[in-house]
């Protein structure tokens, strides 16, 4: 037994710790318990912290704001496609106005100012002359082939590329003449030389109602005001058109009647047989004829020889008149033989559509002819595609 036992027990120490209660019990005279208010949920900010009204208010403006600089930038492009496309057509009128009036002064001026009294000078120098104004027009002719052309110009430039061909080719023809006409065959290739000159006049009619009013409506449907387009005239006077007047101008000589003393007694004289367009054989006033050949039809015209005797330079005239204008184009055939006919191809070209018309087909009479009963006819039309 140790030294500090003893024979009362030890008491024993009370505990320090409360005893625990079970859960849910209250302890005695302690009021009921209040239930704990829940903490409110922050609202849903965006990445920097912004609420998502703000978010969705400044969404808004930054959409409003997209649309208008996109409503600018349509109408800044609009403005900039119309600017250069009005401007490619200012530019176009421009140029095919400069082709024009260089073919009136380098090509068209020069040439008749040669051909006038070219009996008095130098054949080999006026042929040299002529050679070099054809190669000219053929130039200007290139350079109009190789316009920047934008697409609602393109009528008109095919019809200034035909207007253009034409005079190369009537300045063709007038070179291979030339030396006939300065040689012994003065009268033989003054009347070719006539028939040729109406190339020029046809070129002039298809710019003139065709090139020019193109070029205009145009500029006028693209917005562009205020602008002219340059005319050209390739053949100066209508004289030019008659084979006495070419010989008189060429050579100093006249043509009178005194000329058909060689003219064999007997009957001379030509008959139109009949005219068609394509495979449309045109009927004499009062029938109405329809053709669908376009502005610029050509025209088949046969004729006979009704003499005794071979004929020469049987002229033949194709008029269409139309709205006012009077358009004529005419062939001349070499030779003719009694009782046998010939046919030419006359062409006419920007002869107007869909509107009444008149048609007259003539053979000019040849030395010593005192009949023209048959010699003309006349066509009531209309043209179409």
């Amino acid at each position: 037994m140790s030294f500090f036992d003893d024979d009362e027990e030890t008491a024993a120490r009370p505990s320090s710790r409360a005893p625990r209660r079970p859960v849910g019990e209250r302890p005695a005279g302690a009021s009921p318990r209040q239930p704990r208010p829940r903490p409110r949920r922050p609202q849903h900010a965006g990445p920097s912290g912004i609420d998502q009204h703000t978010l969705m208010v400044r969404r808004r403006v930054a959409f409003g704001v997209a649309i208008v600089l996109l409503i600018v930038i349509v109408l800044l492009v609009n403005g900039c496609l119309k600017s250069e496309k009005q401007q490619s057509l200012k530019t176009y009128n421009r140029e095919v106005g400069a082709i024009a009036q260089e073919s009136d002064a380098q090509v068209a001026n020069p040439l008749f100012a040669e051909l006038t009294g070219a009996a008095s000078k130098s054949a080999l120098d006026v042929e040299q002359k002529v050679d070099e104004l054809l190669k000219q027009a053929q130039t200007l002719a290139t350079r109009a082939k190789a316009l920047s052309v934008p697409g609602e110009m393109a009528s008109a430039q095919r019809d200034l590329l035909l207007a253009l061909d034409l005079r190369v080719e009537g300045m063709s023809k007038l070179t291979e003449l030339l030396p006939s006409a300065l040689g012994g065959q003065a009268k033989q290739a003054s009347t070719k030389i006539a028939g040729d000159m109406e190339i020029f006049l046809a070129s002039d009619v298809i710019y003139s109602q065709r090139v020019a009013p193109l070029i205009q409506q145009t500029l006028a449907a693209g917005g562009v005001t205020g602008l002219t387009t340059a005319s050209t005239r390739f053949l100066p006077n209508i004289g030019w058109l008659e084979a006495a007047t070419v010989l008189s101008r060429v050579t100093g000589q006249t043509s009178s009647s005194s000329s058909q003393t060689g003219v064999q007694p007997g009957h001379h004289g030509s008959a139109l047989k009949g005219v068609s367009v394509g495979t449309t054989a045109l009927e004499p006033e009062p029938a109405f004829n329809h053709i669908n050949a376009g502005s610029n039809p050509t025209f088949s015209v046969t004729v006979e020889d009704a003499g005794e005797f071979s004929e020469t330079d049987v002229k033949v005239e194709v008029t269409v008149t139309a709205e006012g204008k009077k358009i004529t184009a005419s062939h001349v055939i070499n030779t003719t033989e009694p009782g046998k006919t010939a046919t030419v191809e006359i062409p006419i070209p920007g002869v107007p559509l869909g509107v009444p018309a008149k048609v007259e087909a003539h053979v000019l009479p040849v030395p010593g002819e005192t009949n023209h009963e048959d010699t003309l006819d006349t066509f009531l039309s209309i043209f179409g595609q």
